[in-house]
């Protein structure tokens, strides 16, 4: 736990949320500034800084319950859709150093834009590709 996080302050019931769904590994909650009606915030209870610091048993724990939330909350709302995601970092948008996953539901005529693609050359793919692959290696 971080003393300074809000996530981990509501995980410890420091600070309100309205909690709808909590086991003894994850914590789910309504944004207080949701994108969308029923847009939830899935966190693990063992803080970590952002997806890529996350211990491995930590995602496996996290990633089922985030399919049983985002299921029911469509349900709830009547979604058609629903964008999952999480940010990391300050330049993807991260504003709280917790990892969260947002469960934003999506309705056909919601005039919620998807990001803008680019096009790119296939020179260049190809050689981004075989620099992805040798530090995968």
């Amino acid at each position: 736990m971080s003393e300074q996080c809000i996530f981990c302050k509501i995980v410890n019931k420091e600070i309100p949320a309205e909690i709808v769904y909590e086991d003894d590994s994850v914590v789910a909650f309504l944004d207080i500034r949701p994108v969308s009606k029923g847009h939830t915030l899935v966190v693990p209870k063992k803080h970590s800084n952002d997806f890529l610091s996350t211990e491995d048993d930590v995602l496996e724990a996290l990633i089922p319950e985030i399919k049983k939330i985002g299921a029911a909350v469509m349900k709830a709302v009547g979604a058609h859709g629903m964008n999952i995601s999480t940010n990391h970092g300050a330049a993807a948008g991260q504003v709280v150093f917790h990892l969260h996953f947002h469960l934003i539901p999506r309705f056909s005529n919601d005039n919620l834009m998807p990001w803008p693609h680019g096009d790119s050359e296939p020179k260049n793919r190809q050689e981004l590709a075989e620099e992805i692959k040798k530090l995968l290696a």
